[in-house]
């Protein structure tokens, strides 16, 4: 079996076999000699913000000489890239091999598409002897299938509307489910999350025993600067503290994520009593390993894509593009997925569009062209629908000229198909 093979399997055979509860995982893991339990690191949840802090994590692990695995969703062009080792994105074969090996025991329990990939990575880090691991939650918390491990450490990065039809209709509701990955014992760290939805989650830390580090009162970042370089912010915790700190990703919104990213390690690293180090810190920020979040991918015309796809995701988007683009309209690549609140994010992205780009992305979940385009036409942005991503966004790049400014986003499988077509025209 090769890669789009297995793929066209996987997605075919198990995609269908979604249910919101443990019992499977748990029996699965079980019969697989719970590959978790040798597992050690940390466990990310969160509305936005969660992927880039598990890439900070690996920077941070990486460059104080940690064997690292990282386990992300979803992935923007090949199924591969949720699984890291060392850094490294894994060939096919031993995830191939992996599939083989526990197949049988997948279709005992009636496994889930993500219920069989987040199994593959438990049981491919076990293998690896790393020093640590870091997960990303797929779904809310509480029964995803990631909460059967059981972490050093914690963190919930921001609390948004998203998801309503599984984890709820208000920020208090999905709070309690992204507060269900909180552990016993196990200290947690917190982003920027609002009032109502921070005191659930307080609750339920209290409850389990989990001493807490808030962003705001705990650790402290302040954004100095943002431009298509990067960020410079300053960092603050307790004795930690740390000037003109700079990184790769763009977004004042990241400054927050990678501060998270550096309280949750500094944490790991006292507890397991490693030496930190403020330059291997400094050095790792420059490294984040994270594509299609506020990525630069061309600079004449500059082209950023970002994988914003809920209204929480796209806000931030565009508070970073107001201050890195002051009183400029610029040209937006958008395909959005019809159960998102596409017309919010939509009003957004009119907000500072000079003409916006439609297409309907290779999702089944996606929104129609026209019903996007039907959207647009309420803010009186002057708008036109392609047969595909790709196509939409090689006409933008060919009506910005060298100084415009492109951006595609709205889903990250939007992302993942500008970032594609990008690489064919390179």
């Amino acid at each position: 079996m090769q890669y789009q093979e297995f793929l066209d399997h996987i997605y075919q055979r198990y995609s269908g076999n979604v249910k919101l509860e443990l019992g499977r995982m748990e029996g699965l893991l079980k019969d697989m000699g719970e590959p978790q339990k040798q597992l050690h690191g940390f466990h990310v949840a969160g509305t936005n913000g969660k992927g880039s802090i598990c890439a900070s994590l690996e920077a941070l692990a990486l460059a104080h000489g940690q064997r690292t695995g990282l386990n992300t969703s979803p992935h923007l062009i090949n199924y591969t890239e949720r699984f890291r080792i060392d850094g490294k994105e894994l060939d096919i074969k031993p995830i191939l091999d992996a599939f083989n090996q526990y197949e049988e025991l997948f279709n005992k329990w009636e496994a889930s598409f993500f219920e069989i990939t987040t199994a593959i990575a438990f049981a491919l880090f076990a293998r690896a002897n790393l020093d640590l691991s870091i997960i990303e939650v797929g779904l809310g918390g509480r029964l995803d299938a990631t909460n059967l491990f059981i972490p050093d450490i914690s963190a919930i990065s921001t609390i948004g509307l998203d998801h309503i039809k599984t984890l709820g209709s208000n920020t208090q509701i999905i709070a309690a489910e992204k507060a269900g990955i909180i552990k016993s014992g196990v200290p947690l760290v917190l982003g920027d999350i609002e009032a109502p939805a921070k005191e659930v989650i307080l609750d339920r830390a209290t409850a389990m025993g989990a001493l807490t580090y808030q962003f705001g009162t705990d650790w402290k970042v302040e954004i100095v600067s943002d431009n298509t370089a990067g960020i410079c912010f300053e960092y603050v915790f307790g004795k930690y503290i740390y000037r003109g700190l700079k990184s790769n990703l763009m977004g004042e919104h990241q400054a927050a994520n990678i501060g998270l990213a550096i309280t949750a390690f500094i944490l790991y690293c006292e507890k397991h009593k490693l030496q930190i180090c403020e330059q291997k810190i400094r050095n790792a920020l420059l490294k984040i390993n994270w594509a299609g979040r506020m990525q630069v991918l061309s600079t004449q015309p500059t082209v950023i894509v970002d994988g914003a796809h809920n209204v929480h995701g796209v806000t931030a988007l565009m508070a970073t593009l107001n201050k890195v683009f002051p009183d400029r309209k610029l040209r937006f690549v958008i395909s959005i997925l019809a159960d998102k609140d596409y017309s919010e994010m939509i009003r957004l992205f009119c907000s500072q569009a000079e003409r916006l780009y439609v297409a309907q992305n290779k999702s089944d979940r996606a929104a129609s062209a026209e019903a996007q385009l039907t959207q647009i036409a309420k803010h009186h942005i002057p708008a036109t629908a392609y047969p595909s991503v790709a196509e939409a966004y090689k006409a933008a790049i060919r009506d910005a000229g060298r100084n415009g400014v492109v951006v595609a986003g709205g889903s990250l499988y939007t992302v993942g198909e500008v970032i594609s077509a990008h690489k064919a025209d390179a």
